[in-house]
């Protein structure tokens, strides 16, 4: 009488442990990066939000410095450096974000920059 053992290797590849390595990585890089261009405003609340592209990012602090990215601009050069950061876009794009306590004015005349040069600007906001 022969035995036979019911131990028999599988060639079949199991992905399920491939996939969660992957996603805890995903997940891990996702957490651990930072964003370059970012400042630290506390953005006024609103609801919905927005779905485009983001060209150029035009910050306002507190104290009313502008920021163009990262990049600290004076408000006599706004213009000018924004005209050559979106030079040759097919869709300029500016994102708005003016700190909480900002004057309405200090946004309103980025506003009159992008309105006069066709240039999309969008309102950054927290979300509600």
């Amino acid at each position: 009488m022969k035995l036979r053992g019911r131990n028999k290797v599988s060639p079949e590849f199991s992905m399920s442990s491939m996939t969660d390595i992957v996603f805890l990585l995903l997940v891990f890089f996702m957490l651990t990066s930072n964003s370059p261009n970012a400042l630290d405003l506390l953005l006024p609340k609103a609801k919905g939000k927005s779905t485009n592209t983001q060209n150029v990012a035009v910050s306002i602090k507190k104290n009313l410095q502008v920021y163009i990215d990262s990049d600290r601009v004076r408000e006599g050069q706004l213009e000018a450096k924004l005209k050559a950061k979106l030079r040759g876009q097919d869709s300029p794009t500016i994102i708005l974000r003016a700190e909480e306590g900002v004057p309405i004015e200090k946004a309103v005349n980025i506003m009159d920059i992008a309105n006069k040069n066709k240039y999309k600007i969008i309102l950054a906001v927290r979300p509600q």
